[in-house]
């Protein structure tokens, strides 16, 4: 999947792998930073093709409400019944939400639900999300004016927090040269992708992951982790429960992505 992703987008090698292991252990991941055009939406995108999912695009805005997300019950006359028009981006399986810091609280709201619960609740009816179900969002922190900034207990609903930065000057250097070959072109690099897995497949690997056991001595390197974030002296606000459910998730789909015999490498 690296390989097949590389060959249009540069850089972005610790994204491609917390994708893999997100979705292997149902997570989510939160981008924060204001540097545009580093292939997010691009990334997004191939990942959805390459794992067979649908994909859907979410462009925040300070007046989205949340009909514009779940969809809403209309009132079918001809059959004299409300029916659901799920009008929303969020029936996917993965989606992109861009700067989730322009919605308002009301409207994050609806996101929060998806992500914690694999729901959307509409007019009191809950609804199932599609399977697999996997977010990306990002967070602008640049700019201020007209944003809401998701607050420690929304942030917690994500499994993985990476920062967006410029990409390095070789890489810089290799988009410049493949946009002067004609190597950037999305809908001609989008023909030539095939699925490299099915819904079905992600469905065994994430039971997969769940299989694997966790040793006592892990455990407690993961629980000493988490007691030291919250009694550190220059921490301000130590990692929640959630914390050491994403260190023991996240351990075993890294195990999954990698086959290794050791989970320590990605706490450490």
């Amino acid at each position: 999947m690296r390989d097949e992703i590389r060959q249009l987008v540069v850089g972005n090698d610790e994204l491609i792998e917390m994708i893999v292991i997100a979705i292997l252990s149902e997570g989510h991941i939160l981008i924060e930073g204001g540097v545009p055009g580093t292939a997010k939406t691009t990334l997004a995108k191939t990942s959805a093709i390459l794992l067979g999912c649908e994909f859907h695009r979410f462009q925040s805005s300070f007046d989205s409400q949340p009909a514009d997300i779940i969809g809403i019950q209309f009132w079918n006359a001809d059959k004299k019944m409300f029916e659901l028009k799920k009008g929303g981006p969020i029936f996917t399986n993965i989606l992109l939400v861009d700067e989730i810091n322009r919605l308002p609280p009301k409207t994050q709201s609806a996101f929060i639900e998806a992500l914690s619960e694999a729901q959307a609740t509409i007019d009191g009816t809950e609804y199932p999300l599609p399977y697999p179900f996997f977010t990306i969002a990002t967070q602008n922190p640049m700019e201020f004016e007209g944003t809401f900034p998701l607050i420690e207990a929304q942030k917690d609903r994500f499994m993985f927090s990476i920062n967006a930065t410029h990409l390095s000057g070789e890489d810089e250097f290799e988009i410049i040269r493949r946009e002067r070959d004609g190597m950037l072109n999305w809908k001609t690099f989008a023909k030539a992708m095939s699925p490299l897995f099915t819904r079905e497949g992600i469905l065994n690997d994430v039971k997969y992951v769940k299989r694997i056991h966790v040793g006592e001595e892990i455990l407690s390197y993961i629980r000493d982790i988490i007691i030291a974030t919250r009694e550190h002296a220059d921490i301000s606000l130590g990692s929640s429960s959630r914390g050491s459910i994403a260190l023991i998730r996240g351990g075993a789909g890294q195990r999954r992505h990698w086959r290794t015999e050791t989970m320590l490498s990605l706490m450490m």
